[in-house]
């Protein structure tokens, strides 16, 4: 059985990728706190802040890793002139730097699967120019730089590295931006396909992406996003 670990499991695109995963694969999940649902799922749960705790206590992972899969994010949504350094420093933080280093620490054991798969999130507002997104979109921009650099590095070792660019989509982190019909409603409208993303649309692309079929795939940058980057209706 393949191993699979995925930082940020206990909501939202992450939790829905651990019950997709949990039959197939031997998942490991990690998040700051152990939501009812994870709990509920058959997976090895590791209590750490990846951004910011050691990491040491991952040491009983397994030896080989197939699978990565980075989940963690923020929405940080303000007027350019309200965005405080501080702000621009969090979002780098739990985007991008969190990612790089639980990359470093289980690069060793995606080495040694000899076909592993890293997934990274991005974010719709990355390419496709958003009010109020500066700051989140900067550190977007940051992880689909380190994705498509990483997938050259390590493509030599048959790591195989992508970005996901998801558009709003309904999880606890957007709850803020949906807490309302009216705003719902308005989100949906936005995106040609008339809905706001749920959390499985996303985490679906991710499961394929870990999967053998996704086997030629690197470097890529893929958005789920109702075709709000690319169409107009």
């Amino acid at each position: 059985m393949k191993n699979l670990l995925i930082i940020g499991a206990s909501k939202g695109i992450g939790l829905s990728l651990a019950e997709m995963a949990a039959p197939a694969f031997g998942t490991y999940t990690v998040a700051r706190t152990l939501s009812p649902e994870l709990a509920a799922l058959a997976t090895q749960y590791f209590s750490i802040d990846a951004v910011q705790d050691p990491l040491d206590s991952l040491e009983s992972l397994p030896d080989t890793i197939h699978g990565l899969v980075y989940c963690p994010g923020s929405i940080t949504l303000k007027t350019i002139n309200r965005l405080s350094e501080a702000d621009f420093i969090s979002d780098f933080h739990q985007n991008v730097l969190g990612a790089v280093r639980v990359i470093q620490y289980c690069l060793p054991r995606l080495k040694r699967a000899k076909g592993a798969s890293v997934v990274l999130f991005s974010t719709v507002a990355a390419q496709t120019g958003m009010a109020f997104h500066s700051s989140i979109a900067t550190a977007k921009a940051g992880v689909e730089g380190l994705g498509k650099s990483l997938a050259a590095e390590l493509a030599p070792q048959q790591i195989r590295v992508n970005v996901i660019a998801p558009s709003l989509t309904q999880t606890p982190l957007a709850q803020g931006l949906l807490n309302s019909p009216e705003k719902a409603e308005a989100a949906a409208k936005r995106h040609p396909l008339q809905r706001i993303g749920h959390a499985a649309d996303v985490a679906a692309l991710a499961y394929f992406l870990l999967s053998d079929q996704a086997s030629w795939i690197t470097g890529q940058v893929i958005g789920v996003d109702g075709g709000l980057s690319t169409l107009r209706s």
